[in-house]
């Protein structure tokens, strides 16, 4: 087994805190929704009639978006964990979370919402998960090129 010899310096456990942080509210976002929770939808300030539409737009979106929700979504906590731990790993985790976002996008793009629900098709939103996504995948790629991450 590679021993690493280098010291984590004292960002790594700042971005690794706030990226975990950050990749378990999707990953709550995920699994609410996945579940139906109605009390969640109506917290994020939907309406009752909403929350429906809400839950019908989730129900039906294709087995491939949903997955690929899945992947961008696990991706990028598995690979703040991953980072915290220093493992090499946390890159292949945080470009399959990539995969996962750039498949949302496509999804995104394509999928025709009721005005009610535009909020659900934010482009700033999706940017800053993409800035953010493409950011902590660089990172992790610096932490092991400097020999943080074994």
């Amino acid at each position: 087994m590679e021993e690493n010899t280098t010291k984590a310096p004292w960002h790594l456990w700042i971005v690794g805190i706030l990226a975990t942080l950050w990749n378990a509210f999707g990953a709550n976002d995920y699994t609410q929704t996945q579940m139906g929770n109605r009390d969640y939808f109506a917290m994020m300030g939907f309406e009752p009639s909403t929350i429906d539409m809400a839950l019908r737009y989730f129900g039906e979106m294709p087995a491939w978006a949903d997955a690929a929700w899945a992947l961008g979504v696990w991706g990028g906590l598995a690979g703040s964990i991953l980072l915290l731990v220093r493992s090499r790993w946390a890159i292949a985790a945080f470009g399959a979370s990539i995969l996962g976002v750039a498949g949302s996008w496509i999804f995104q793009w394509q999928a025709t919402l009721p005005p009610e629900l535009a909020e659900l098709n934010s482009p700033a939103m999706f940017a800053v998960i993409s800035v953010i996504a493409l950011l902590l995948f660089w990172y992790a790629q610096r932490m092991r090129r400097g020999g943080v991450l074994r």
